[in-house]
Protein backbone atom coordinates (compact mmCIF):
# COMPACT_ATOMS: atom_id res chain seq x y z
CA UNK A 1 0.00 0.00 0.00
CA UNK A 2 3.11 1.99 0.28
CA UNK A 3 3.21 4.26 -2.96
CA UNK A 4 3.45 7.99 -3.90
CA UNK A 5 1.10 7.44 -6.78
CA UNK A 6 -1.36 6.43 -4.50
CA UNK A 7 -4.79 7.95 -4.06
CA UNK A 8 -7.31 7.73 -0.94
CA UNK A 9 -9.83 6.31 -2.99
CA UNK A 10 -6.95 3.19 -3.87
CA UNK A 11 -5.82 3.08 -0.52
CA UNK A 12 -9.70 2.38 0.28
CA UNK A 13 -9.89 -0.16 -2.39
CA UNK A 14 -6.70 -2.05 -1.01
CA UNK A 15 -8.53 -1.73 2.34
CA UNK A 16 -11.29 -3.43 1.11
CA UNK A 17 -9.78 -6.13 -0.76
CA UNK A 18 -7.86 -7.22 2.30
CA UNK A 19 -10.90 -7.29 4.98
CA UNK A 20 -12.68 -9.45 2.18
CA UNK A 21 -10.12 -12.63 2.88
CA UNK A 22 -9.21 -11.46 6.36
CA UNK A 23 -12.54 -12.16 8.25
CA UNK A 24 -14.17 -15.56 9.31
CA UNK A 25 -17.69 -16.57 7.47
CA UNK A 26 -18.89 -18.22 10.85
CA UNK A 27 -18.27 -14.82 12.83
CA UNK A 28 -19.70 -13.21 9.75
CA UNK A 29 -23.16 -15.33 9.81
CA UNK A 30 -23.59 -14.89 13.94
CA UNK A 31 -23.08 -10.95 13.87
CA UNK A 32 -26.52 -10.50 12.16
CA UNK A 33 -28.39 -11.79 15.95
CA UNK A 34 -26.93 -8.50 17.28
CA UNK A 35 -28.94 -6.50 14.47
CA UNK A 36 -32.76 -5.85 14.03
CA UNK A 37 -30.67 -4.38 10.30
CA UNK A 38 -30.13 -6.82 7.60
CA UNK A 39 -26.22 -6.17 7.84
CA UNK A 40 -23.29 -7.46 5.87
CA UNK A 41 -20.56 -8.45 7.47
CA UNK A 42 -16.67 -10.34 6.57
CA UNK A 43 -16.73 -11.67 10.16
CA UNK A 44 -13.84 -9.72 11.27
CA UNK A 45 -13.12 -9.68 15.30
CA UNK A 46 -13.01 -6.21 16.81
CA UNK A 47 -9.79 -6.75 18.67
CA UNK A 48 -8.24 -7.80 15.21
CA UNK A 49 -9.78 -5.09 13.08
CA UNK A 50 -8.64 -2.36 15.28
CA UNK A 51 -5.12 -3.90 15.57
CA UNK A 52 -4.44 -3.90 11.59
CA UNK A 53 -5.95 -0.83 11.78
CA UNK A 54 -3.72 1.17 14.34
CA UNK A 55 -0.84 -0.54 12.56
CA UNK A 56 -2.12 0.40 9.01
CA UNK A 57 -3.42 4.02 10.59
CA UNK A 58 1.11 4.79 11.41
CA UNK A 59 1.96 3.78 8.12
CA UNK A 60 -0.26 6.42 6.54
CA UNK A 61 0.63 9.17 8.47
CA UNK A 62 3.81 8.61 7.79
CA UNK A 63 3.34 8.48 4.71
CA UNK A 64 1.05 10.80 3.06
CA UNK A 65 0.29 12.63 6.13
CA UNK A 66 -3.18 12.95 8.48
CA UNK A 67 -5.23 14.52 6.00
CA UNK A 68 -4.66 11.57 3.47
CA UNK A 69 -5.95 9.77 6.43
CA UNK A 70 -9.05 11.51 6.81
CA UNK A 71 -9.91 11.22 3.34
CA UNK A 72 -8.94 7.22 3.06
CA UNK A 73 -11.29 7.16 6.34
CA UNK A 74 -14.13 9.02 4.47
CA UNK A 75 -14.04 6.36 1.54
CA UNK A 76 -14.40 3.57 3.63
CA UNK A 77 -17.20 5.00 5.49
CA UNK A 78 -19.88 4.39 2.67
CA UNK A 79 -21.71 1.40 1.50
CA UNK A 80 -23.49 -1.80 3.98
CA UNK A 81 -20.08 -3.77 5.18
CA UNK A 82 -19.94 -3.55 8.46
CA UNK A 83 -16.39 -3.59 8.77
CA UNK A 84 -14.99 -1.30 6.32
CA UNK A 85 -17.17 1.69 8.56
CA UNK A 86 -15.78 0.37 11.61
CA UNK A 87 -12.31 0.40 10.00
CA UNK A 88 -12.69 3.90 9.28
CA UNK A 89 -13.25 5.05 12.71
CA UNK A 90 -10.63 3.00 13.87
CA UNK A 91 -8.33 4.99 11.30
CA UNK A 92 -8.93 8.17 13.39
CA UNK A 93 -9.49 6.85 16.89
CA UNK A 94 -7.23 8.56 19.04
CA UNK A 95 -6.37 11.48 16.76
CA UNK A 96 -9.55 13.15 17.52
CA UNK A 97 -7.76 16.24 19.02
CA UNK A 98 -5.86 16.76 15.75
CA UNK A 99 -8.77 17.26 13.52
CA UNK A 100 -10.27 20.75 13.15
CA UNK A 101 -14.01 21.97 12.69
CA UNK A 102 -13.39 21.10 8.87
CA UNK A 103 -12.99 17.39 9.60
CA UNK A 104 -16.18 17.83 12.34
CA UNK A 105 -18.27 18.69 9.54
CA UNK A 106 -17.05 15.97 7.36
CA UNK A 107 -17.56 13.51 10.20
CA UNK A 108 -21.09 15.01 10.60
CA UNK A 109 -21.94 14.33 7.46
CA UNK A 110 -21.25 10.76 8.00
CA UNK A 111 -24.40 10.26 9.84
CA UNK A 112 -26.40 10.31 6.65
CA UNK A 113 -24.53 7.05 5.90
CA UNK A 114 -25.36 4.75 9.24
CA UNK A 115 -26.98 1.57 8.64
CA UNK A 116 -26.86 0.41 11.98
CA UNK A 117 -26.16 1.21 15.91
CA UNK A 118 -22.70 -0.43 15.64
CA UNK A 119 -21.45 1.75 12.99
CA UNK A 120 -23.56 5.13 14.90
CA UNK A 121 -21.94 3.97 18.27
CA UNK A 122 -18.67 4.11 16.62
CA UNK A 123 -18.60 7.26 14.64
CA UNK A 124 -20.19 9.20 16.99
CA UNK A 125 -18.74 7.94 20.48
CA UNK A 126 -15.43 7.56 19.64
CA UNK A 127 -15.20 10.40 16.96
CA UNK A 128 -17.57 13.63 17.30
CA UNK A 129 -17.99 12.61 21.24
CA UNK A 130 -14.26 13.36 21.90
CA UNK A 131 -14.02 16.39 19.45
CA UNK A 132 -17.14 17.94 21.17
CA UNK A 133 -15.08 17.31 24.62
CA UNK A 134 -12.11 19.50 22.52
CA UNK A 135 -14.48 22.01 21.33
CA UNK A 136 -17.89 22.24 23.63
CA UNK A 137 -19.31 24.84 21.24
CA UNK A 138 -19.49 22.05 19.25
CA UNK A 139 -22.51 20.96 21.19
CA UNK A 140 -24.95 23.00 19.58
CA UNK A 141 -25.21 21.03 16.21
CA UNK A 142 -27.05 17.86 18.35
CA UNK A 143 -29.89 20.44 18.81
CA UNK A 144 -30.24 20.43 14.90
CA UNK A 145 -29.76 16.37 14.96
CA UNK A 146 -32.47 16.28 17.43
CA UNK A 147 -35.14 17.43 15.02
CA UNK A 148 -34.33 15.27 12.32
CA UNK A 149 -36.64 12.82 10.85
CA UNK A 150 -33.24 10.27 10.68
CA UNK A 151 -33.57 8.32 13.92
CA UNK A 152 -29.88 8.20 13.90
CA UNK A 153 -29.81 11.87 13.76
CA UNK A 154 -31.55 11.69 16.92
CA UNK A 155 -30.02 8.95 18.49
CA UNK A 156 -26.35 10.97 17.74
CA UNK A 157 -27.66 13.88 19.59
CA UNK A 158 -27.41 12.43 22.53
CA UNK A 159 -24.66 9.65 22.28
CA UNK A 160 -22.26 12.59 20.91
CA UNK A 161 -22.86 14.25 24.35
CA UNK A 162 -21.65 11.76 26.52
CA UNK A 163 -17.81 11.95 26.82
CA UNK A 164 -18.69 15.32 27.72
CA UNK A 165 -21.43 14.89 30.55
CA UNK A 166 -18.83 12.79 31.82
CA UNK A 167 -16.80 15.75 31.91
CA UNK A 168 -19.74 17.85 33.69
CA UNK A 169 -19.57 20.47 30.77
CA UNK A 170 -22.67 20.08 29.71
CA UNK A 171 -25.30 19.77 32.01
CA UNK A 172 -27.61 22.46 30.70
CA UNK A 173 -27.34 20.61 27.39
CA UNK A 174 -28.44 17.83 28.46
CA UNK A 175 -31.65 18.88 29.96
CA UNK A 176 -32.47 21.12 26.62
CA UNK A 177 -31.69 17.90 24.40
CA UNK A 178 -33.47 15.48 26.99
CA UNK A 179 -36.58 17.29 26.99
CA UNK A 180 -36.63 17.30 22.96
CA UNK A 181 -36.50 13.96 23.06
CA UNK A 182 -38.82 12.59 25.95
CA UNK A 183 -41.35 11.94 24.03
CA UNK A 184 -39.80 10.04 21.24
CA UNK A 185 -40.71 6.49 20.18
CA UNK A 186 -38.05 5.54 18.27
CA UNK A 187 -36.11 2.53 20.98
CA UNK A 188 -32.46 3.39 19.27
CA UNK A 189 -33.45 7.09 20.22
CA UNK A 190 -34.77 5.96 23.65
CA UNK A 191 -31.55 3.43 24.82
CA UNK A 192 -29.42 6.69 23.22
CA UNK A 193 -31.09 8.95 25.33
CA UNK A 194 -31.23 6.83 28.69
CA UNK A 195 -27.58 6.34 28.27
CA UNK A 196 -26.76 9.70 28.01
CA UNK A 197 -29.21 10.40 31.08
CA UNK A 198 -27.16 7.60 32.98
CA UNK A 199 -23.81 8.84 32.48
CA UNK A 200 -25.15 12.57 33.67
CA UNK A 201 -26.38 10.75 36.96
CA UNK A 202 -22.90 8.89 37.45
CA UNK A 203 -20.90 11.98 37.05
CA UNK A 204 -23.48 14.47 38.77
CA UNK A 205 -26.09 12.63 40.77
CA UNK A 206 -26.39 15.83 42.87
CA UNK A 207 -28.08 17.39 39.97
CA UNK A 208 -29.57 14.62 37.28
CA UNK A 209 -31.61 12.67 40.33
CA UNK A 210 -33.59 15.65 40.62
CA UNK A 211 -34.34 16.17 36.66
CA UNK A 212 -35.08 12.80 36.66
CA UNK A 213 -37.78 12.91 39.29
CA UNK A 214 -39.27 16.07 37.29
CA UNK A 215 -39.24 14.13 34.05
CA UNK A 216 -41.13 10.97 35.76
CA UNK A 217 -44.49 11.51 33.79
CA UNK A 218 -42.97 12.71 30.69
CA UNK A 219 -39.77 9.77 29.90
CA UNK A 220 -40.61 6.20 29.30
CA UNK A 221 -39.88 3.16 31.15
CA UNK A 222 -36.57 2.56 28.68
CA UNK A 223 -35.08 6.05 29.73
CA UNK A 224 -35.92 6.63 33.00
CA UNK A 225 -34.89 2.30 33.69
CA UNK A 226 -31.61 3.09 31.80
CA UNK A 227 -30.97 6.66 33.85
CA UNK A 228 -30.98 4.99 37.34
CA UNK A 229 -28.82 1.85 36.79
CA UNK A 230 -26.09 2.85 38.50
CA UNK A 231 -27.98 5.23 40.93
CA UNK A 232 -28.28 4.13 44.89
CA UNK A 233 -31.17 1.72 45.37
CA UNK A 234 -33.03 4.00 47.33
CA UNK A 235 -32.69 6.80 44.81
CA UNK A 236 -33.61 4.43 41.65
CA UNK A 237 -36.82 3.07 43.08
CA UNK A 238 -38.44 6.88 44.29
CA UNK A 239 -37.61 7.84 40.54
CA UNK A 240 -39.25 4.61 39.00
CA UNK A 241 -42.24 5.32 41.87
CA UNK A 242 -45.53 5.67 39.99
CA UNK A 243 -46.93 7.94 42.46
CA UNK A 244 -45.23 11.08 43.12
Amino acid sequence: MASHKTTPSKMAAEIRNFMKVGGSAQHAAGVQWFFKEEIKSHGWYTQDLRRSAKALRRKIREEFGLEFLVRVADRLFTGKVLEEKIYAVFLLEKLTHELSDAEFKLLESWLSRISSWADHDGLVHYLIGPMIVAKPARSKRVFLWARSADRWHRRAACVALIHATRKKIVFAQVVRLSNLLLKDEDDMVQKGLGWLLRETAKADARRTVPYLMSIRGRASRLVLRTACETLPEQARKRILSKTP
